[in-house]
């Protein structure tokens, strides 16, 4: 099949998922709506960029905070700071960026960040974005989801959920010596979701704050 028919057929899922967003978002504000994209497709970064804009607030409603999950230590677990960097270094005033290689927010601080942001924020609205191991023919995906994130299930820690909606890539494999996996997880790959997730975001902030 040609590209440009993969290209639009994954268009048209995705206007489809953003139709059924929008109605669930009226009669069960609750309800999962999530879509899958390929670090592999080119239009990926723009077609991320149309479905973050469905989750949104009302432009200025809320103040928007990324909130980027995971260490600097560790390739495999670098994705949340990484996009954090990426973002400041695209200027994205739009929102307010805690994760980053910097000052990276993981296990050990975690909660500290939360309650920072429930001190300095009234009724913010968070996008976290945390790598995650998974099945080898999912390495690669980028998954977008409404409600919080809980971030540790891949490595069997109990941390609290975060975010109003979350961005996750799977960097690696899952279900035998996780902390081993994330360690040896190839750095290039890492990069190219951290590139495409925070295009992604400002494509999706530059729809929504024209």
């Amino acid at each position: 099949m040609p590209v440009q028919n993969i290209i639009t057929m994954k268009e048209r899922q995705v206007n489809k998922n953003m139709n059924i967003l929008n109605k669930e978002k009226l009669s069960h504000p609750k309800t999962k709506i999530k879509e899958v994209f390929r670090i592999e497709d080119p239009e990926t970064s723009n077609s991320m960029g149309e479905f973050l804009v469905t989750f949104l607030p009302p432009a200025k409603a809320k103040k928007l905070i990324f909130l980027g999950i995971g260490s600097d230590r560790s390739t495999g677990d670098s994705l949340g700071p990484l996009v954090g960097s990426c973002l400041e270094e695209l200027c994205a005033s739009d929102i307010y960026i805690l994760g980053t290689l910097n000052n990276p927010v993981h296990a050990v601080n975690l909660m500290d960040r939360l309650q920072f942001i429930k001190n300095n924020f009234s009724q913010p609205f968070i996008i976290a974005v945390d790598s995650s191991l998974g099945r080898a023919k999912n390495i690669g995906n980028i998954k977008v989801e409404n409600g919080p994130l809980v971030p540790g299930i891949g490595v069997n820690k109990k941390l609290p959920p975060a975010g109003d909606i979350h961005i996750t890539g799977t960097v690696n494999v899952g279900g035998f010596m996780e902390y081993l996996v994330l360690q040896n997880t190839r750095l290039g790959l890492v990069m190219r979701l951290a590139k495409t997730i925070s295009k992604g975001l400002v494509l999706g902030l530059q729809k929504h704050f024209p």
